[in-house]
């Protein structure tokens, strides 16, 4: 699997300089949290500074109808601070994982994007808008994880390299520490900011998490901090060994999240967008909606698809409107238009991709290991998750380059463990994304 492009560290002391400048700036006043000057930086550094692309993304909505987990919904016009929480339901996607974060914006400025054309609330516990992160997205992302982990796999049995901090207070806490919540109200929060006074008693901890309606921002006073981590059975956490917690899901093993690319300021269309914004991929034949919408009343004269270099439509235009094409062929694509002066607008880049996958029974014996074939077209398949209904939480079957060349894996036999039913998906990846394609299998003895 390719990885990505090194130098992420030196990167990062930049971004930390100049993040105001491109839109992140901090939520609160006071003094900013400071990057040691030392190299290379840690974890832990990294953490905070992904946790806050994310927490502290401003964007308004142009139109009604985003959804709000409890039935509210997001107003048109006015601004909002952090990413929508929603783990998407069953057809959205997790935003820094499945899509960047510029794919989320850009959605934001199409009024006919599935954002606000899709409400996804009732489909999943958590479900709401078509993007969003919820708590253990929000932490996973930040951790540098390439997939989510459950907020109740954040912290032991279920990872190594983690363990509760032994004295439980404001003066024990670190960066990078998280706060874990126990079912039934399970959530996870993250530690982003310490704040000492000249004798180095800690007077402030900065606690970031994801809920709803967005991502919240708490600095929180020392007897604050006590008080919210001695109450509904709160604990604070401590990874000891970031590669043990993560094991094999490490985020810069793949191409998501790319926090480099979620960093940067990004230059949104403001003649065409995609029902699912821009730079995003979508599955083979799936109806793509072209919004042309020449916000600048420039005027347009054609609509031009590309595979490639390879004109795929040229379509003429007599104004604004959306225009629904789908695509049978695989590949990289690009939309744009061409204006009444003759100019090109900015381009929309999009992939259509194949991805299948083949149980050849829809049940599974339990303590008995069975496989799965898989094939895709313009994208990668990258892991397998098992849901499962019982007490186990998911399954994860990462895919090596030999499965991947072979088309098939074998799913171990303790991955039904006490489930009756599962879910298993299969995702797959390239520059612009993921998608996944789910089956439902019954477990019998």
């Amino acid at each position: 699997m390719k990885t990505k492009q090194q130098g992420l560290g030196s990167l990062l002391i930049l971004l930390m300089t100049f993040m105001g400048l491109a839109g992140f700036g901090l939520a609160e006043q006071g003094k900013p949290w400071e990057v040691p000057s030392q190299n290379p930086v840690t974890w832990q550094e990294k953490a905070v500074e992904y946790a806050r692309i994310m927490s502290q993304v401003k964007w308004v909505p142009v139109a009604d109808g985003i959804p709000i987990r409890g039935g509210k919904f997001f107003q048109k016009g006015t601004e909002y601070t952090g990413v929508p929480y929603s783990n998407g339901g069953h057809e959205g996607r997790y935003i820094g994982f499945d899509v960047f974060l510029k794919t989320f914006l850009a959605a934001v400025q199409n009024p006919h994007s599935v954002l606000y054309t899709e409400n996804l609330s009732g489909q999943k516990r958590n479900a709401a808008g078509y993007y969003g992160l919820v708590c253990s997205s929000y932490t996973s992302y930040a951790l540098q994880c390439t997939t989510p982990y459950p907020s109740y796999h954040h912290v032991p049995p279920h990872r190594a390299g983690v363990e509760r901090v032994d004295v439980q207070s404001a003066q024990a806490a670190e960066i990078g520490d998280i706060i874990y919540t126990p079912p039934g109200g399970a959530h996870v929060e993250i530690v982003t900011r310490i704040t000492k006074d000249d004798e180095g008693t800690v007077t402030h901890v900065r606690v970031e998490d994801s809920r709803p309606a967005t991502t919240r921002t708490a600095n929180r006073s020392a007897a604050s901090f006590d008080s919210h981590i001695s109450s509904g059975g709160r604990k604070l956490y401590r990874i000891t060994d970031l590669d043990a917690w993560r094991g094999s899901n490490r985020a810069e093993s793949f191409l998501f999240p790319d926090y480099e690319e979620d960093s940067a300021l990004p230059a949104i269309n403001r003649v065409l967008l995609l029902d699912r914004g821009d730079w995003v991929p979508y599955h083979k034949n799936q109806a793509v909606k072209f919004n042309v919408m020449d916000k600048d009343s420039r005027g347009v004269q054609s609509l031009i698809i590309k595979r490639g270099d390879t004109v795929v439509e040229e379509i003429q235009l007599s104004g604004t409107g959306v225009i629904e094409r789908s695509f049978s062929t695989c590949g990289d694509y690009t939309a744009h238009c061409v204006m009444q002066d003759g100019t090109a607008s900015q381009v929309c880049e999009f992939s259509v991709c194949g991805l299948d996958c083949s149980i050849s029974v829809d049940r599974v014996s339990r303590n008995q290991s069975w496989e799965i074939e898989f094939a895709s077209e313009n994208m990668a398949v990258i892991f397998v998750r098992i849901e499962r209904d019982g007490s186990g939480g998911p399954y994860y079957v990462w895919i090596t380059n030999q499965q991947r060349q072979q088309g098939k894996v074998v799913i171990p036999a303790d991955a039904t463990q006490d489930a009756s039913s599962l879910n298993v998906v299969v995702y797959g990846e390239n520059r612009y994304g993921r998608l996944y394609t789910r089956q439902t299998l019954t477990v019998v003895e």
